[in-house]
């Protein structure tokens, strides 16, 4: 055969497996209402097993393992849509559904918010932008601004959790899944470093610099350039006010040009990062869950059984449902043998029926699962 005829068999092919795929679906749904009205769990592992073992069974040993994918992706296939059909409101979509009715229709303007690090830190600027008036709590680390939220010092609290050059900050994550606290907004901020120093210090002078990991991250390019000794703090503002107050001149700090003149320190060179393209994400923390109007983008945690195909089976249903996942994080388990929790970033609004449709799959199916909150990002 030439190819266009190879081809017009793969559309006979293809038309028959269509015509299949939907009578299939049609008898799923139906098995779905039968099992709806008797009680049955939708899930049936004993007759997933014996239907992989027959068709598998059926083909050439080479042709195993594909036929064992295509089947398995059926499943879920089916699963997920007699889930959609039969539409029970899992606890999750019902506690959405409750927040979203009780939550005020606009941000609060005013509030007492928490962030880490001192005045003039990145983290105060994207405070700044979320809040039109707030009162700045800084607390030393992350873990701080957990603790002021949780203890009602603070309403809210303003973290970074991922840069576009240094990447993902893991413990963020990690107390996000120890404190079960909620997203309520979050914010892409522009980073644009400047090597920080006193009156009367030149390039050529410095031998040791100051900042946090993140930014020395970003700045790997410049610094390396330099060939200086580099010291690790906490936060951007908190190094420049240690070089303003050292009392040296052969050391600066890395951090915002606009912070600089607080602590009586001058801009070097100002764009020092590896890229222009350099932002970081900061996300608004409470304790107590809010979703505003126009809420579009979602976030959860899960673990998963520790099995070949787990996260497969999950990343499908996205697809299925038409539901784009812009972020997928994994973060080891403490204490488990190669374990992981996995956090997931939706574009979806908050309205929509197919993510409630997911969430109804994943909290039956998920060993754990975390709701972090629905909302909008700037």
């Amino acid at each position: 055969m030439d190819i266009k005829e190879l081809r017009n068999n793969i559309d006979r092919i293809d038309g028959e497996l269509t015509k299949l795929f939907k009578e299939r679906m049609e008898t799923a749904a139906a098995i779905g209402k039968y099992k709806q009205e008797n009680g049955l769990p939708v899930f049936n592992k004993e007759r997933e097993r014996e239907v992989l073992n027959s068709v598998t069974g059926s083909v050439p040993h080479e042709l195993e393992g594909y036929t064992k994918t295509l089947y398995q992706t059926i499943f879920n296939l089916s699963r997920s849509y007699q889930k959609k059909l039969i539409k029970p409101q899992s606890p999750v979509s019902k506690m959405i559904e409750d927040i979203t009715n009780s939550t005020p229709c606009e941000r609060p303007s005013r509030a007492i918010v928490a962030c880490q690090g001192v005045e003039g830190a990145y983290s105060q600027f994207a405070c700044d932008k979320m809040f039109e008036y707030p009162s700045i709590v800084y607390c030393r680390g992350f873990e701080d601004v957990f603790k002021a939220v949780d203890s009602g010092l603070c309403r809210y609290g303003i973290l970074p959790v991922e840069n576009s050059t240094a990447g993902t900050v893991n413990k963020v994550y990690d107390l996000m899944e120890q404190y079960k606290f909620y997203i309520t907004h979050s914010l892409k901020l522009f980073i644009r470093h400047s090597i920080l120093a006193p009156d009367g210090v030149k390039l050529e002078d410095i031998k040791e610099i100051f900042s946090h990991e993140q930014a020395i991250n970003q700045c790997s390019e410049f610094i390396a350039s330099l060939g200086v000794k580099v010291t690790v703090c906490e936060n951007t503002a908190v190094a420049a006010k240690m070089v303003a107050e050292s009392g040296r001149k052969d050391c600066a700090s890395i951090g915002s040009k606009d912070g600089a003149a607080q602590y009586g320190l001058n801009a070097l060179k100002t764009g020092i990062q590896n890229t222009d393209n350099n932002y970081t994400r900061f996300i608004c923390i409470s304790k107590k869950p809010e979703i505003y109007p126009g809420a579009n983008k979602t976030s959860f945690m899960m673990t998963i059984p520790h099995e070949p195909g787990s996260l497969y089976n999950i990343l499908s249903r996205f697809s299925a449902l038409g539901l784009n996942m812009t972020k997928l994080e994994s973060r080891p388990i403490p204490g488990s043998n190669f374990e992981f929790m996995f956090y997931f970033d939706i574009d979806a609004s908050v309205y929509s029926e197919n993510l409630k449709a997911l969430f109804s799959e994943l909290e039956n199916d998920a060993e754990k699962f975390i709701y972090l909150g629905s909302y909008t990002e700037d």
